[in-house]
């Protein structure tokens, strides 16, 4: 009984540019149909075009890859140090009489494509040296080797997301495998490198839809294994036009200095064109479990920031305060210029993260609203919290001092504290919260004050109140 192979999936980054939310979430397919079957998914980093690739851009891809915890398996593999390999393959189809040597100059190609568009025909090159005899060239001349490519029939697409995609053979003209000065095409590079790392299933976005057939005409060519195709509809705008910077087409690195958890990021990028059922929120080991190829939406997906919102609102809540609080850390740590917290602000930030994590969407939020635990002294208030601390406020936080003083320094002991004050007043809580909350933090919303009072300790939020008792 022979044992079926397991599938071998992978991600070909180019480093032109980073990687974007189309990417990663490409990213994230392979991987998950990779760990699904218990595959594995490989990384080759397709940096043929010397002029545009940049170590920066390598860096970028790797890190964005790390930070979405997206793993991948044995060596990553450079497609640019693999050109000699490519090269082989040309020749040998060159030796097979399945390619052959183009002379056509520069300028023909160009009066051959100007009489083209004359004619309202498809742009691409005519065959003229297909079955002509090199000898004809000028000697020395320069050529490129171009494939031998079926001219009738059709070449047959059976791609596991987008159905039977059929594409007349007329259509696809004798490609160039090799250039003038023996650098071999992206076209050729990608079937080769499939080839072999041994890839069994191509799933990528789907503008890469019409490169696949002439792919298959090497493949054939070559006598090799036509891999599982599965071509993926692109993100969209929330305005359903392309996706662009104005609306998230951005490095992944920026979602997470936007304040999005990793886990929060895959769990929507998931759902970015993948269902299963009406579940909307599914952890990344329910995920690899049902992950399966026949659930690609074939339709594009929409960008949705509040629902992504949503996701990463949910995931906070369900992160652990270690976690949470190592996260602020780092978030504040990539600022510019950066924020160091010291030892006595961690603290806090841990202590309070219970209660600052129930209403943040982003880390960036959460942020936001601690920084008045971050350092000690009288609080800048915003423009709200100024306005509020007015003669009666400050009057008013005056009068309550001495009940909050006398109390422990609990939060439902100064809650009680403060309410037991308001009623003697013949006031409403919030009349007497509110200046306290204005003092304390600067602002005039927070999380909940008492617990925030709690956390500062008595010392500290005494003398931020003082800073403002008339």
């Amino acid at each position: 009984m022979t044992e079926t192979k397991k599938p071998v999936l992978r991600f070909p980054p180019s480093p032109t540019g980073y990687l974007h939310i189309g990417g990663a979430r490409t990213a994230l397919f392979n991987w998950l149909y990779a760990r699904h079957t218990g595959g594995s998914m490989r990384l080759r980093i397709e940096d043929t075009d010397r002029e545009r690739s940049t170590p920066e851009a390598v860096a970028a891809i790797l890190n964005g890859l790390e930070w979405l915890g997206l793993d991948w398996d044995g060596q990553t593999v450079y497609q640019f140090a693999r050109a000699e390999r490519h090269r082989e393959i040309a020749e040998e189809l060159l030796r097979q009489g399945k390619a052959y040597r183009c002379y056509t100059t520069q300028e023909e190609l160009e009066e051959m494509r100007a009489k083209q568009r004359a004619e309202g025909k498809p742009i691409r090159y005519d065959g003229r040296w297909r079955d002509r005899d090199p000898s004809d060239a000028p000697k020395g001349a320069p050529f490129v080797i171009r494939l031998k490519a079926e001219q009738t029939g059709e070449t047959i697409v059976h791609d596991v997301v987008q159905g039977e995609v059929r594409f007349a053979n007329e259509q696809l003209d004798d490609m160039i495998l090799l250039r003038s000065d023996g650098t071999p095409t992206y076209m050729l590079a990608v079937v080769v490198d499939d080839q072999d790392m041994g890839v069994t299933h191509v799933l990528r976005g789907d503008d890469h839809l019409n490169n696949t057939p002439r792919q298959m005409q090497i493949i054939k060519a070559m006598g090799w294994p036509i891999p599982v195709y599965g071509h993926v509809p692109m993100i969209l705008g929330p305005d359903g036009a392309k996706l662009s910077k104005r609306h998230g087409a951005l490095a992944v690195e920026a979602y997470r200095d936007m304040g999005y958890l990793p886990e929060a990021m895959r769990s929507y990028l998931l759902r970015l064109g993948w269902s299963h059922g009406n579940d909307e929120i599914i952890p990344t080991a329910q995920a690899i479990e049902w992950f399966n190829l026949e659930s690609i939406g074939k339709s594009p997906a929409r960008m949705d920031f509040k629902k992504l919102d949503n996701f990463n609102g949910h995931y906070i809540r369900h992160t652990s305060d270690d976690v949470l609080t190592a996260e602020i850390i780092a978030l504040l740590a990539r600022e510019t210029p950066p924020r160091i917290l010291s030892e006595l602000a961690r603290q806090r930030l841990k202590r309070a993260m219970p209660a600052l994590k129930e209403r943040a969407k982003t880390l960036v939020e959460l942020a936001q609203s601690a920084d008045f635990l971050f350092t000690d002294g009288k609080r800048v208030p915003d423009a709200a919290a100024e306005k509020l601390l007015g003669p009666e406020a400050r009057a008013s936080i005056t009068k309550t001092l001495p009940a909050l003083e006398a109390t422990d320094w609990t939060a439902a002991a100064l809650e009680a504290a403060a309410r037991t004050f308001a009623d003697a007043a013949g006031v409403k809580l919030g009349q007497v919260a509110q200046p306290l909350r204005a003092a304390l933090t600067g602002k005039t919303s927070s999380p909940p004050l008492f617990e925030m009072m709690e956390v500062l300790g008595r010392t500290e939020s005494v003398d931020r109140l003082k800073a403002y008792a008339s």
